[in-house]
């Protein structure tokens, strides 16, 4: 089974973000929601980036040699889009030196109400034997994360790949650990929601992030 990791289990101004994206009334304010994304992807990349392989290197100061451990490679970052975009960014402000990737997907839906996920298009750099950190916001179903990560499987086998939502159903992380499996993946959530309705969205969940973000689509 996978890792999985909570970051939301323990109290934290992470929690004070995700009440805000939760906030009806705060949400009508999309810059800020949009900013709230960015800041929890900014404190997943430090919660992350502490299980990176370092090396000890000197530094030159203006007053002699510190030594500092430095990351010895750095990871690539993959969002699916577009509600992924500010999370995304977020990860990259920490991790500014990372490869980035972007996978389009969406829900094609059937006349009955029905759906399933297409994978349309993936820009990517190899990821074979690098750390792969793969982010969603919100993780329903799971069926789009699996999907994405198997997409990536294109580019090469990752050294290790952090899948990384805030806000999760208890039915996606189910999903999830059945059909990802290994000792090299980790789960990181901010929240797991115990409801998903029968049009796979979560409750309370927050509603649609891409549209809170970006404005409602056709």
């Amino acid at each position: 089974m996978i890792n999985l990791v909570n970051i939301g289990e323990k109290n934290s101004i992470f929690n004070q973000f995700v009440s805000e994206i939760r906030d009806q009334n705060i949400q009508k304010d999309s810059m800020r929601f949009r900013r709230n994304l960015e800041r929890m992807g900014e404190i997943f990349a430090y919660e992350i980036s502490k299980t990176f392989e370092y090396e000890e290197t000197a530094v030159t100061t203006p007053l002699g040699i510190a030594n500092v451990p430095i990351l010895t490679k750095q990871p690539v970052i993959s969002t699916i889009l577009r509600a992924g975009l500010p999370f995304h960014q977020g990860i990259l402000n920490y991790l500014d030196k990372a490869e980035n990737a972007f996978i389009s997907s969406y829900r094609r839906y059937s006349k009955d109400g029905s759906f399933d996920i297409q994978v349309e298009y993936v820009s990517s750099p190899s990821v074979d034997n690098k750390v792969l950190i793969l982010s969603d916001p919100m993780l329903a179903t799971g069926a789009s994360l699996v999907l994405a990560y198997k997409a990536q499987l294109q580019r090469g086998v990752p050294k290790h790949t952090h899948l990384v939502t805030i806000i999760a159903s208890r039915e996606g992380v189910d999903y999830i650990q059945k059909h990802i499996c290994g000792d090299k993946i980790t789960l990181w959530v901010g929240a797991i929601d115990d409801e998903l309705t029968v049009k796979s969205y979560i409750v309370p969940g927050l509603g649609d992030a891409g549209d809170l973000a970006f404005g409602s689509k056709i």
